[in-house]
């Protein structure tokens, strides 16, 4: 009997200490969350908005708490948005709207679906944009969630403003501000305002209309004291407007306004419509000199940050510049890049308008085709022109050339069409590689989870660890492709991003992001396509074979990644973690084929391995390779 109550004190206490580390944990987590809630649109504390987010994603998994869980990707996501990579803020939503298909929570999903939406129509992907955004007008209308159903309508205005249907986005987004008043949602009432002024500014009508508009969203985002990106994207529209009723002073102190706000927020992509605007304005007055370098580093933020929607209007402004100051050769270049991103444009619009979302709304493609037949026509007679100026040029030159150096003139116009073909055929493989690379990122990301769906159906745990083991393979030569196609070198990787997120994939299958951590000592090292590969296959085993045996049940550990370049020739790899290490006269673990891998791969890239086993487990490599180009 004392035995018997003994025990049951023990299993007491016991459950006692997990509640209270559970309590712990919630209580951590709670913070960590009402944290984000209050700084997630702070540019001051970016970095802590990305450490944080992190940190209340894996407090989340460790309580199961999926609601926190959806909450913590969705401010990560948002970091990604503000302050990285719009692919990886996509990538954090649709984790996010997984978990509230999986909840059946359809408000907050519909409200996710916006998000997705806000990013496709900043990557000028309206056909994507377009979809999301019924989807959630859909989940709005059935729970009838007036505020969502208003919101819907002012984003589907926002996105045919970008089709040209100027007048059917007033429409829309009247329908959104009568519900806004009567519901008082100011926010989201400022925010309509400003897409209704942004196609009010091309329907034809009065300007002044706009311009009441626009202000009516700058005041109410001032009545609630907003002070940031919003009340700037209204600032700069309202410059959109004065510039157009050739109010030039006016519109440059908006736009430098918002200039200087970007700066002392640290906010350098949305420098973007400032430097374009500013410099549009100096083009209208004729300041073409003062307008170039404006418009030119508008072009380069817009390729670094990768919101391309409006890339097409400063290539068209950029050529038009250089036609004015007389270098028809940059203007013809410039057009031609014009033509190629406008085209690009026109295609996202008509996917947009042939999407069965928009069926019910639109005529689809022949509508799209008509919008723009006038503008190609213009296209190609200012295409004629450049060429005709061109032409005339060369040949008024040549007329005063002496007739000794005729032949040489001649042989010089022929290596100058042959460059111009080169480049441009160099620019074209470019992005058909590009292409080819994303698709096979996307073909092994579909190889991925087919395997992962069988391993699902697995009993036997020696095959799901193989299946796993494979999965990963996969999943390492895929992230390779997604750099290639992402970076601006496509013959060479940054080896140290891709063992980062070679890392963060591995520790995600093996569910061990809170007991084992991964450093890459190494400092920026780009290797090309053929070595990054086998290497990366090699520490993908090594890494695999280190979460399965190095760390028995809950032990915790470090493994350390190291690959340097000592000289043009020669590569060292090493792999250490502070493990249990191997134990001699055991028999090896798994079926030995990583190691057989490992072995093949070394021999590939004419190299030898070392492995010891002291304090852990430490795997020194030595390569005899090419630089990378």
């Amino acid at each position: 009997m004392i035995k018997k109550l003994t025990i049951i004190f023990v299993l007491f206490c016991t459950l006692n200490t997990i509640a209270q580390q559970s309590d712990s944990n919630l209580s951590t987590l709670d913070k960590l969350v009402n944290w984000l809630a209050v700084h997630k649109n702070s540019t001051k504390d970016s970095t802590a908005l990305g450490v944080n987010s992190r940190k209340a994603i894996l407090l989340s998994k460790q309580s199961n708490n999926q609601t926190t869980l959806a909450q913590s990707y969705g401010y990560l996501a948002l970091y990604h948005k503000e302050y990285s990579k719009l692919d990886s803020a996509l990538y954090y939503f649709s984790k996010v709207k997984d978990i509230y298909v999986s909840q059946n929570n359809e408000n907050n999903l519909a409200a996710t679906y916006i998000d997705i939406k806000e990013l496709h129509t900043l990557k000028a992907d309206y056909n994507q944009a377009k979809n999301y955004a019924y989807k959630a007008l859909d989940l709005y209308e059935k729970s009838g969630n007036q505020k969502g159903i208003a919101q819907c309508y002012a984003h589907i205005g926002d996105l045919l403003y970008y089709e040209n249907n100027y007048n059917q986005a007033v429409k829309y987004c009247d329908k959104a501000i009568i519900i806004q008043k009567e519901i008082n949602a100011k926010e989201d009432l400022a925010l309509s305002y400003r897409f209704k002024a942004n196609s009010q500014l091309f329907t034809g009508f009065d300007l002044e209309k706009a311009l009441e508009s626009i202000n009516a969203s700058i005041d109410t985002y001032n009545e609630l004291g907003e002070t940031g990106v919003p009340i700037m994207a209204s600032v700069n529209w309202r410059g959109n407007i004065f510039k157009y009723m050739d109010r030039y002073e006016e519109a440059i102190i908006d736009y430098q306004a918002n200039f200087d706000n970007s700066k002392k927020m640290g906010l350098d992509r949305y420098l973007i419509p400032s430097l374009a605007n500013i410099g549009h304005v100096y083009l209208m007055q004729g300041n073409y000199e003062e307008a170039l370098p404006y418009n030119l580093k508008a072009i380069e933020l817009i390729k670094q940050t990768g919101r391309t929607r409006n890339l097409w209007e400063n290539y068209m402004h950029v050529s038009e510049i250089y036609e004015s100051l007389g270098d028809n050769k940059m203007a013809l270049y410039y057009h031609q890049l014009y033509v190629s991103e406008l085209e690009s444009y026109k295609d996202n619009i008509i996917l947009s308008l042939e999407t069965d979302s928009q069926a019910k709304y639109e005529v689809g493609k022949k509508n799209a085709t008509i919008l723009f037949q006038d503008d190609k026509i213009s296209q190609q007679k200012r295409t004629k022109i450049l060429y005709i100026i061109l032409t005339t040029l060369l040949a008024f030159i040549l007329f005063g050339v002496f007739y000794n150096y005729r032949k040489n003139q001649k042989r010089n116009q022929k290596l100058e069409t042959l460059n111009g073909a080169l480049d441009t055929k160099n620019q074209q493989n470019e992005l058909l590689l590009k292409e080819i690379h994303h698709r096979v990122k996307n073909n092994l990301e579909l190889v991925k989870s087919l395997i992962a769906l069988q391993s699902a159906q697995l009993e036997d745990s020696p095959t799901k660890d193989a299946m796993i083991a494979s999965q990963n393979r996969v999943q390492s030569m895929g992230i390779i492709h997604q750099k290639l196609y992402q970076g601006d070198n496509l013959g060479s990787i940054d080896m140290k991003d891709y063992f980062l997120n070679l890392s963060d994939g591995i520790l995600d299958t093996f569910n061990a992001e809170d007991k084992v951590k991964i450093d890459c000592a190494m400092e920026q090292l780009e290797l090309d396509v053929d070595t990054a590969i086998p290497i990366g296959l090699i520490v993908n085993e090594l890494l695999t074979n280190a979460l399965k045996y190095a760390f028995p049940k809950d032990s915790k550990g470090k493994i350390k990644i190291s690959l340097i370049q000592s000289n043009p020739e020669t590569l060292t790899l090493k792999v250490v973690d502070n493990g249990i290490g191997k134990t001699f006269g055991t028999a090896p673990k798994g079926t030995g084929f990583g190691s057989q891998l490992i072995k093949l791969l070394t021999q590939q890239l004419n190299g030898n391995m070392e492995e010891k086993n002291v304090n852990g487990t430490s795997v020194l490599f030595e390569f005899k390779i090419k630089s990378a180009a």
